[in-house]
């Protein structure tokens, strides 16, 4: 399992509205485009390409947001992630776990999660 804790300093709720929001993909790099029809959204990801994830839960009141990719190019056996906001007293603290399997996809998957907090921080300054 992949987990990964970064704090910002921002507010819960602005944070959540970047990533929680399940067609905002501006905080996803490679991302070109995304339909979400309320269950799945379908990501535009040119070179990489066309993912789709089911959303498994969106909690607006406590920022938590599961998802699974159900298609992809790769050969995944399994995926899970959960992203949770918190409020903390400098600002929020986001934790994100994935489950995959199998376990090889990990580092590729850990690359893109970092890559997302390396754009949510940029957002975040703007």
């Amino acid at each position: 399992m992949i987990r990964i804790e970064e704090k910002f300093n921002a507010r819960a709720d602005e944070l959540w509205s970047i990533v929680g929001i399940p067609d905002r993909v501006d905080w996803v790099p490679g991302v070109t485009a995304c339909e979400f029809d309320g269950e799945v959204r379908k990501l535009a990801m040119p070179g990489a390409g066309d993912i789709a994830e089911r959303i498994l839960l969106l909690d607006n009141d406590t920022r938590i947001i599961e998802y699974s990719c159900i298609e992809t190019a790769a050969p995944l056996e399994h995926h899970l992630a959960k992203i949770q906001i918190v409020p903390t007293s400098e600002g929020c603290l986001m934790t994100w776990t994935t489950e995959v399997r199998p376990e090889a996809f990990e580092p590729f998957i850990k690359d893109s999660m970092q890559g997302c907090l390396v754009r949510i921080a940029e957002i975040l300054a703007d």
